[in-house]
């Protein structure tokens, strides 16, 4: 089977400089689609800056916690939790004019128990994948940081492409990534690694390997497609085997 992989930068909006580094890594590497988070200063900009690149797709990233992690809203009250859901998927379409191509979440926070439901109900009615929860493969490991210290080595050229040469296997995969620059009142944990994730996903040599390993580079707005043909051609190879 095909290897595809989606290279989705999150955090889309958070401000100029991550929006900056976003469409450069889509533009000059491997980044084909993206995460908006609709209620931060620069949204309004990430949503212009779209509409002059229509091969990237565009996803919501929902945002119900602080950088610190802690919640911005009651995790206890579903209704609340759904409505807020809500809101961010409608100013979504009001910043874009239209849907989202996929769902995740800020510090992936559809995992906490409480939420999840919420989350699967949410794209259950719309229709898009949710990160984790449909048949593409989520590898979050292409991330700089843990235990509050900086690891640029794990993010660096060499081993992204040991990542894409051991950890990419047949069928679709997303890898996530927080490329961008980094202004003077950016606000989060996660800084200095943005700008060596921009550099890994825009290296040539990375793009070489990809072609090298025959690697496919596609977005959210393909992967409906992707998965159609995909699934005739099991079946058609399932065909001959039998016969």
């Amino acid at each position: 089977m095909t290897k595809y992989c989606i290279v989705n930068g999150d955090d889309f909006g958070f401000s100029a400089g991550i929006n900056r580094g976003i469409l450069e890594a889509h533009h000059r590497g491997i980044l084909t689609s993206t995460s908006l988070m609709v209620d931060k200063p620069a949204a309004q900009d990430a949503a212009h800056l779209a509409q002059d690149a229509p091969r990237l797709s565009v996803g919501l990233h929902i945002v119900l916690t602080h950088e610190n992690c802690g919640p911005r809203v009651d995790f206890d009250d579903s209704e609340v939790c759904r409505n807020e859901i809500a809101r961010q998927w409608d100013r979504f379409i009001e910043l874009m004019g239209t849907a989202p191509t996929h769902l995740d979440a800020h510090h992936n926070i559809y995992r906490d128990t409480r939420l999840t439901l919420l989350f699967m109900e949410c794209v259950a009615v719309k229709n898009v994948p949710l990160r984790e929860h449909s048949r593409v493969h989520y590898f979050p490991e292409f991330y700089g940081q843990w235990d509050g210290e900086t690891h640029l080595e794990q993010i660096s050229i060499e081993n992204l492409c040991g990542m894409l040469r051991t950890k990419i296997g047949a069928g679709c995969t997303e890898i996530g990534c927080h490329p961008g620059y980094i202004d003077p009142d950016f606000e989060s944990s996660y800084a200095i690694e943005r700008e060596t994730e921009l550099q890994t996903l825009c290296s040539p040599v990375v793009q070489k390997m990809i072609n090298e390993l025959g690697i496919q580079l596609i977005s959210y707005k393909e992967l409906d497609s992707i998965l159609c043909t995909a699934e005739e051609e099991e079946c058609r190879l399932s065909y001959v085997w039998c016969g």
